[in-house]
């Protein structure tokens, strides 16, 4: 049974969250406090994480922050702001994907399942041997999910590795905005760009010498992106 920890102040919002995913066989657990919140997914006892960006003591961007410092789980917030620069700190700060609050709970449920199978996927075959990809300077091995950038770990979020396998993975294939989200996040994209676009971003950070200048992962205006070779 997978468990999943809400970090969620507004009581009625978290036990209605925790109803629609307990009937679909998870195990939830609630706390409405960001402090206490942050303890409780440190602890790393829980497979996914709902949290919430408005909350008591300590806010859900500094919570997502520490949380990435130490542990590579799905990390899903959501809020009531429609701001897309709140949607933006968000997934800089490693959040996997980002909801606007009133959502379906049928939604809610559909985007932890397919994040949690993701992850799984991702994790299952860790203990493989024999894959890697290099590109120049570049080193990815699959086994270990590890990436080396002229002999220098890059320390990435499990999404942007996702995309920088997958981008690897198609040399000089182009992919569009939409696929790189469906195909990442496992969902339809709605138009939504920005997430990937954030990723990109913060992955161009980590593994290009001159982020403006990018050698790895080239933006195809209008398009998508391509990993150059």
């Amino acid at each position: 049974m997978k468990s999943i920890l809400i970090i969620e102040d507004e009581k009625a919002i978290a036990e209605l969250e925790r109803d629609y995913l307990e009937s679909y066989g998870f195990s939830v657990h609630i706390e409405g406090r960001g402090d206490i919140g942050l303890q409780k997914a440190l602890e790393g006892k829980f497979d996914l994480i709902i949290l919430d960006v408005m909350l008591p003591k300590v806010d859900g961007f500094e919570i997502c922050r520490q949380i990435r410092q130490s542990i590579n789980i799905p990390v899903l917030m959501v809020t009531a702001k429609k701001e897309d620069i709140d949607k933006i700190r968000g997934l800089g700060l490693g959040a996997d994907d980002y909801m606007t609050k009133p959502f379906s709970p049928s939604e809610l449920v559909a985007r932890v399942k397919a994040h949690l199978a993701r992850y799984e996927r991702l994790t299952a075959n860790k203990g493989e041997r024999g894959e890697h990809i290099r590109i120049r300077g570049l080193f990815i091995d699959k086994p270990s999910r590890r990436v080396m950038i002229h002999e220098q770990e890059a320390m990435l979020t499990s999404k942007e590795y996702e995309l920088l396998l997958l981008l690897a993975s198609h040399p000089n294939r182009v992919f569009e905005k939409e696929e790189l989200f469906e195909r990442i996040w496992g969902l339809d994209s709605n138009g939504d760009a920005a997430t990937v676009t954030v990723h990109i971003r913060r992955l161009r950070e980590k593994i290009e010498h001159d982020p403006s200048k990018p050698q790895y992962i080239e933006t195809i205006w209008g398009v998508g992106y391509r990993f150059k070779v």
